[in-house]
């Protein structure tokens, strides 16, 4: 049972391990061919940075960051020079806005320099010329203002047309540096809103670091990944364009040097745009390769801890299936040894189930502490804790130690006759909150069960009080009742009465009293005396004699009829006309 238990508690612990998958970094699509520039490792670099919890990996965020902000520089600077030198074609919604944009240059070009002019005109013209110049400047200020507005719209129409690329770079560079400066050079990774720690002693915290070690290093291999496929791709471009300059180089040296000098500078210029680029292109590829470097030890470090975290898990497992062992070999234990108790010892058996309740419960408490690990305001937490229980199941707690107090020296056992809360009857059960009696009628009469089963919780022996009958030959005083009429002389009668009840009883008398004496010693008391007792009561019919006599509780019936029979043989023999006989009984 217990095994399957655990396999079922694997299987839970498993199930919820393999539901939640590796999030992703935010790193952009590689293959995009709309994107003018790749960013993604800065993008990379700036999420992965956010993961950094300790010194160690801060310093792998900040060099991925440096990288990526590297890398990106290079390739807007690659972007840029590629456009300038590859320009697009246009088209025919493009050209006809590349005529406006150059109408509109040449009417902005044409306003400054009329606004040029009057400023000079009106800085050597006298004062009777002045307004008037004042006015056509005013006037050349405004209408440059729209046209410069209309040279501003007629650059975002080309550009929206993608007639113009390097303009867009150009943008998309301005908002990269902005950018930039505003998180301070993005050298300084954002802290992570929670530090997992790995060196956790309690079970709970370590399957927390566990799972968020594991999504960290998959995240991590994820930006490696990424990395190494963006520097196979870089490669391959350098390759071509190192084959296409190869191509480029052929061509010129097999050009005839009677070629134009406008052709020949501008055959240079571009291999010269070339060979730069490829110069870019390797460091590109050097900052990827080293952003791989880096993640892939970033990852080493993440897995180092996540082995630790994996020890310390097997460690706490291996504690608790030990302390499982330990309280099922004592739980076994105590199984043997109570289990060889006499019928003399069934109140020990009370006993035992308090044991193996002690010992599972503490085993409980052991686990728990494995699992959560022990609070932090620890003697707080238990003294409200034992203060709200103890109001709380005060009955239950009065009750619990009222068992101890029932299993002591003046308690009660199994099989007393016992009146708690004026119920009486014999025991049949003292468990460790409640004890059970076997009702029985009162004692003055016959005494015989009624079939009820009474239960008390055992709070009674400590804030009330009980009665136990039972000595340990459970004595109990009885009498006889004898009306001996008017018309008789009572003296020679009594006097036989008492004669056959003190023979009758001698022996229990003799046995009542050692042990009464043996039970007081201790406490000094004056010995009683269990000597048979006559009592006379006149009444209007004759003497009423009353015989008191010590008697065991299971031989009482028994021996009261000896003595009645006794009686009526002695009251025959004295040829009594009329004689009443009755019974009763007193609590000793």
């Amino acid at each position: 049972m217990l095994l399957l238990v655990m396999l079922i508690l694997a299987a839970s612990v498993l199930l919820v391990l393999t539901r939640d998958a590796a999030s992703p970094v935010g790193s952009a699509d590689h293959s995009d061919k709309n994107q003018l520039v790749d960013q993604s490792p800065l993008q990379t670099a700036h999420a992965i940075a956010a993961l950094a919890t300790s010194p160690e990996e801060q310093r792998f965020a900040q060099e991925a960051l440096r990288l990526g902000d590297h890398e990106v520089d290079l390739a807007f600077a690659d972007a840029v020079r590629d456009a300038a030198e590859h320009p697009v074609k246009p088209t025919a919604e493009a050209r006809q806005l590349i005529t406006r944009l150059s109408e509109s240059e040449a009417r902005v070009k044409a306003g400054n320099d009329r606004l040029v002019q009057l400023k000079k005109q009106i800085a050597g013209a006298p004062e009777h010329d002045k307004d008037n110049l004042e006015q056509q400047r005013d006037l050349a200020q405004a209408q440059l203002e729209l046209d410069q507005d209309a040279l501003e719209d007629a650059r975002e129409d080309l550009a929206r047309a993608g007639g113009d690329p390097e303009s867009k770079i150009q943008r998309l560079l301005e908002e990269h540096e902005a950018t930039q400066h505003q998180s301070g050079s993005g050298n300084t990774p954002a802290a992570s809103s929670s530090t997992p720690n790995y060196l956790a002693e309690n079970l709970l915290a370590q399957f927390s670091t566990w799972r968020s070690l594991g999504v960290k290093r998959r995240q991590l291999a994820q930006a490696q990944a990424e990395s190494l496929t963006a520097a196979e791709a870089l490669k391959e471009r350098h390759n071509a364009l190192e084959k296409h300059v190869a191509e480029e180089n052929a061509v010129a040296q097999n050009t005839p040097a009677s070629a134009g000098a406008a052709t020949t500078l501008a055959a240079l210029r571009h291999r010269s745009a070339d060979q730069k680029s490829l110069a870019d292109l390797d460091k590109r590829i050097q900052d990827q390769q080293e952003l791989a470097q880096n993640y892939g030890a970033w990852t080493s470090l993440v897995g180092s801890r996540l082995h630790v975290v994996e020890h310390g898990m097997i460690q706490s497992g291996l504690w608790i299936l030990l302390i499982v062992l330990l309280v099922y070999l004592i739980d076994r234990v105590i199984d043997r040894f109570f289990g060889e108790l006499d019928s003399e010892h069934r109140n020990l058996r009370t006993l035992r189930v308090v044991v193996r309740f002690a010992t599972q419960v503490a085993g409980a408490l052991l686990i728990l502490l494995v699992v959560f690990g022990a609070p932090n305001q620890m003697p707080t937490i238990l003294g409200l804790a034992g203060a709200g229980l103890t109001v709380a199941l005060k009955d239950f707690i009065v009750g619990f130690f009222g068992w101890f107090v029932l299993m002591g020296r003046n308690g009660i056992r199994v099989g007393d006759w016992v009146e708690i809360n004026g119920v009486g009857g014999e025991v049949i059960e003292i468990g460790l909150l409640r004890t059970v009696l076997l009702e029985t009628g009162n004692w003055n009469d016959a005494g015989h069960p009624t079939g009820r089963k009474v239960a008390f919780v055992n709070s009674f022996a400590i804030e009330g009080h009980f009665f136990n009958f039972s000595t340990s030959g459970q004595w109990l005083w009885d009498e006889l009742q004898v009306l001996v009429p008017a018309s008789e002389n009572p003296y020679p009668l009594i006097d036989a009465i008492r004669k056959i009840v003190t023979e009758e009883t001698a022996a229990n008398a003799r046995m009542a009293e050692e042990e009464w004496k043996q039970a007081t010693h201790r406490q000094r008391m004056q010995s009683f005396s269990a000597a048979s007792a006559i009592n006379l009561r006149p009444t209007a019919e004759g003497v009423q004699v009353l015989v008191r006599y010590i008697t065991r509780a299971h031989e009482r019936h028994e021996l009261r009829s000896r003595l009645y029979q006794a009686v009526v043989e002695l009251l025959h023999q004295k040829k009594a006309t009329r004689a009443m006989v009755g019974s009763g009984g007193e609590r000793s």
